[in-house]
């Protein structure tokens, strides 16, 4: 009896820069745990850098490489896992072309999501690309390119997922049964706030990043957004809206003593300086391990050569069959031109 495969995921990140404990935290974690008990395909989306930022491509090489080292550094396996570049997978341009044709602009213009992102970009109506309009069609292209059956979203993605489902079945009703329906993999994605009590961005400079050293981490760390009501030690002190016990929640294991430190907070009988300061030895202890195995690939560049070809070689096999299949569904299939009848 042949031996039943596991479920095949799809899900990745733009190559915008290094990633920070919040992606850690949303989603990096959760991948690692996910390699044991699915297949695993990781794109870094160079093509979606593009739809905000086509005037500045310069770093995108070097982002693609902080993603690689950010990957192997928490954990993700290459032994275990597919990790790609959009770009280097010729069959997702394809498909992206074939799809298009498959959705209407006034269907891409009620996607919520583009419309938030528009608005965070600050791109207007008339400013909006073709590209930029049509990138869930670009993401489409991405999950069926490999025929995945999970995605891991948030809530904020399930536009995106469900835009998939429609092209996936508009299709398979247009041309033949290719393509299965993948499903979201909805779970507790919690979303760390940056030391400013705003959303943790990479351009805000509001991130603690995996690849901080545990010099940049204190410093960071003792700006973090605390309680402005508590100016002296023994001023009783908020814990909601706390950044530093936001970080503690999601980093210290000692759940006791982080309700210890909670109450002793609350009746002022410790102050934000040395809350920081536990802070920053957990994260220095966490992250020391990420250092370590992101120096050991680091003297290494051909192994991460090597991790790239593998990754992108693998997701093309899987792509080109999915090309193949496709093809053949629409008749695009013509082998030897010269002899049609």
């Amino acid at each position: 009896m042949p031996e039943q495969r596991k479920k095949r995921i799809l899900t990745g990140d733009r190559p915008t820069g290094c990633l920070h404990l919040g992606h850690y935290v949303g989603s990096l974690k959760n991948r690692v745990d996910f390699q044991d008990d699915y297949d695993c395909f990781f794109i870094i989306a160079d093509y979606q850098v593009l739809t905000d930022h086509i005037n500045n491509t310069k770093g995108v090489g070097e982002s693609i490489r902080n993603i690689l080292l950010d990957y192997l550094s928490v954990g993700i396996d290459p032994k275990k896992s597919s990790i790609f570049i959009q770009s280097m997978i010729p069959e997702i341009a394809q498909l992206t072309m074939y799809f298009s044709m498959l959705v209407s602009v006034p269907r891409l213009q009620r996607n919520p999501t583009i419309k938030e992102e528009a608005t965070a970009a600050r791109i207007g109506a008339k400013e909006i690309s073709y590209g930029f309009l049509g990138y869930p069609v670009s993401q489409a292209a991405d999950i069926l390119s490999v025929r995945a059956d999970v995605v891991p979203v948030g809530e904020d993605q399930l536009p995106h997922l469900e835009q998939t489902r429609e092209i996936a079945k508009s299709f398979n009703r247009t041309f033949d049964d290719v393509f299965k329906y993948p499903e979201a993999l909805l779970g507790e994605y919690p979303r760390l706030p940056g030391i400013d009590r705003q959303k943790m961005s990479k351009s805000r400079g509001n991130a603690i990043f995996l690849s901080d050293s545990p010099e940049e981490v204190a410093k960071k760390v003792m700006k973090a957004y605390t309680d402005p009501q508590k100016i002296h030690l023994t001023d009783p002190g908020h814990i909601e809206g706390n950044v530093v016990f936001n970080y503690l929640d999601a980093f210290y294991d000692n759940k006791k003593e982080i309700d210890d430190l909670k109450g002793k907070y609350e009746r002022g009988e410790i102050g934000d300086v040395a809350i920081k300061k536990i802070l920053i030895d957990i994260l220095n202890e966490f992250l020391s391990p990420i250092r370590e195995r992101r120096r050991q690939y680091e003297d290494d560049p051909k192994l991460l050569e090597k991790i790239l070809l593998e990754g992108n070689e693998r997701t093309r096999e899987e792509a080109q069959k999915t090309l193949e299949l496709v093809h053949k569904a629409m008749n695009y299939h013509y082998g030897n031109i010269f002899s049609f009848r």
